[in-house]
C-alpha cells in the first residue's frame, strides 16, 4: 500500500500511448459499470476516461441517472468497475486486495455524500472522530484518544460547528450535517475529497457557504476534490468541469 500512497508520476500514457505531461492524481481509464434489473442489465458507465490533476477541484456535471454517483463510487473503491482500470498516481488500485482498498478508502479519499449519513446516535464529536475509530485497534485508538479528540475539534472549529460538538444530528440544520460531514472526511487527512451533490439538500445561502468551504479547503490545504452535481451554477465554481452523458464523459471542459 505505501508503494501506492507515495506514487507521484510525471507523466500518464492514454488509451493511444502517447505520453502526457500530467501531475496525475487519480484517473479512470475505459470504466464501465452496468447494474442487474430483474433479468436486464442497466448499463450506466460506458468507457468512462477522466484524469485529475494533484490539488485540482473538478465538477462533473450531468443529469440524475447519468451515472455521476456511479462514476464517484468507483473512484473511491466504494464500487468496482466491470472493465476498465483505477489509478492512483501510478498504480492501478481498483484490482488490490480488499484489506488494502479498504485502508485506501480510509486512509486516501474522504467522503461527502448529500444525505450526510451521521450516525444519529453519535454527537457530532462522535461522527467525526468514527473514520479514526475505524482506522485503528481498540488499543491504538485509546492510546491516542487526546490527540484524536485535538484533531477532530480542529476540523469542526474549521468548518464553524465549534459550538455543536456535543450535539446529535436531530438537533441540527440541515446545513450544520453538511459541514459535520465534511469535518468527518477532513478528520482522516484524505488526499482525495469525493463530494457528491454536497449542496443537493441545503437553500441556495447555505449551499453558497458550503462551496465557499470546498474552495478554501481546496486553496489552504491543496485538496484535491471532484464534485457531482446536476447544477451549473455550482459546478462553474470549480476550476474545471466535465458533462457526463450517458454513461460518458463529454469534453475536457464545458465552461
Amino acid at each position: 500500500m505505501q508503494a501506492v500512497l507515495s506514487a507521484t508520476p510525471q507523466w500518464v500514457e492514454t488509451r493511444h500511448k502517447e505520453p502526457k505531461p500530467l501531475n496525475l492524481h487519480i484517473a479512470a481509464f475505459g470504466v464501465s459499470k452496468a447494474y442487474r434489473k430483474g433479468e436486464h442489465q442497466v448499463p450506466v458507465l460506458r468507457g468512462v476516461d477522466i484524469a485529475v490533476q494533484r490539488g485540482e477541484f473538478l465538477s462533473i456535471i450531468g443529469q440524475s441517472g447519468s451515472g455521476k454517483s456511479t462514476l464517484l463510487h468507483v473512484l473511491g473503491l466504494l464500487d468496482s468497475p466491470d472493465a476498465g482500470e483505477i489509478h492512483l498516481g501510478s498504480q492501478r488500485i481498483d484490482d488490490l486486495a480488499v484489506k488494502t482498498r479498504d485502508e485506501l478508502r480510509n486512509r486516501v479519499f474522504g467522503f461527502v455524500f448529500q444525505f450526510y449519513h451521521l450516525l444519529p446516535e453519535l454527537n457530532v464529536l462522535e461522527n467525526v472522530l468514527a473514520p479514526l475509530m475505524i482506522r485503528e485497534s481498540i488499543w491504538t485508538y485509546w492510546k491516542n484518544r487526546r490527540t484524536h479528540a485535538e484533531r477532530a475539534k480542529h476540523f469542526i472549529n474549521k468548518v464553524g460547528l465549534g459550538h455543536r460538538l456535543t450535539h446529535r444530528p436531530s438537533e441540527l440544520s440541515g446545513g450544520e450535517l453538511q459541514r459535520a460531514a465534511i469535518a468527518r472526511a477532513l478528520v482522516g487527512q484524505p488526499q482525495i475529497l469525493l463530494a457528491d451533490e454536497p449542496t443537493g439538500n441545503l437553500d441556495e445561502r447555505t449551499g453558497r457557504e458550503i462551496l465557499d468551504l470546498l474552495a478554501g479547503l481546496n486553496s489552504s490545504e491543496k485538496l484535491t476534490i471532484l464534485m457531482v452535481t446536476h447544477d451549473k451554477s455550482i459546478a462553474a465554481e470549480a476550476h474545471r468541469t466535465v458533462r457526463l452523458t450517458d454513461g460518458r464523459i463529454e469534453g475536457l471542459d464545458i465552461r
